[in-house]
């Protein structure tokens, strides 16, 4: 079982800049508010300052305090948010998930994708390996509705592919020749979770899919 560690920098940051605002604003307003009362004081009766002015300041100073608590309030929401995701999201670790995907682990001499097709047809299948090169091409019929394609790992040449990540393309086309979207999806056992990008990747094997993608979850009984 793998949990990539998380930091937290990002969070402290924000909550530092927050902080660090308010005490700025904080500070900037007393010093207004004492030069205020001292000009208050200090003022000439036949001359009195304009209060408008001072008021409006005092405005903006509230507003912008006002705003600084908002943020705040909004960060440590997001915090919380984060925390519930990452939460969840270790919640799959043991679980098998069926996720839209194009990439499964040849292992054994097997490797297995589901297909999801509008209608019925053919499609030309090309699989990959993880460098990109072409491993084999071939032809089969599609029915409309799910279906799944395993692959026995023998090449065009006939021999047998190293065990690895392979990635499947579809080039299908209905009953008619019309080209068509055929989807495809990829299960397995989560055995960690990443939490580095901005969605956590659910792990299976060296397959990372994110949790936003998850079709089904079944555990074992």
């Amino acid at each position: 079982m793998t949990v990539s560690n998380t930091s937290s920098s990002t969070g402290a940051s924000s909550a530092t800049n927050v902080s660090g605002g308010g005490s700025s604003i904080a500070n900037n307003f007393d010093q207004f508010l004492t030069l205020l009362t001292t000009q208050l004081k200090n003022q000439s009766p036949l001359d009195p300052l304009d209060t408008n002015q001072f008021t409006a300041q005092l405005v903006q100073f509230a507003g912008v305090e006002q705003q600084l608590k908002t943020n705040e309030t909004l960060g440590s929401l997001l915090g919380l948010s984060a925390a519930s995701t990452a939460t969840n999201a270790v919640g799959f670790i043991g679980a098998t998930i069926t996720a839209e995907g194009a990439t499964a682990r040849l292992k054994d001499g097997a490797a297995s994708w589901k297909i999801n097709a509008p209608r019925g047809g053919s499609a030309t299948i090309t699989i990959k390996n993880s460098t990109g090169s072409v491993v084999q091409t071939l032809t089969r019929n599609l029915d409309a509705g799910d279906q799944t394609y395993k692959w026995d790992g023998k090449t065009s040449t006939g021999v047998n592919a190293p065990e690895g990540d392979y990635t499947i393309s579809i080039d299908a086309k209905d009953t008619t020749g019309q080209a068509m979207t055929a989807k495809t999806q990829v299960s397995g056992v989560v055995d960690g979770v990443d939490f580095t990008s901005s969605i956590p990747m659910l792990k299976i094997g060296t397959i990372s899919v994110p949790i936003d993608k998850v079709k089904t979850v079944v555990r074992a009984q």
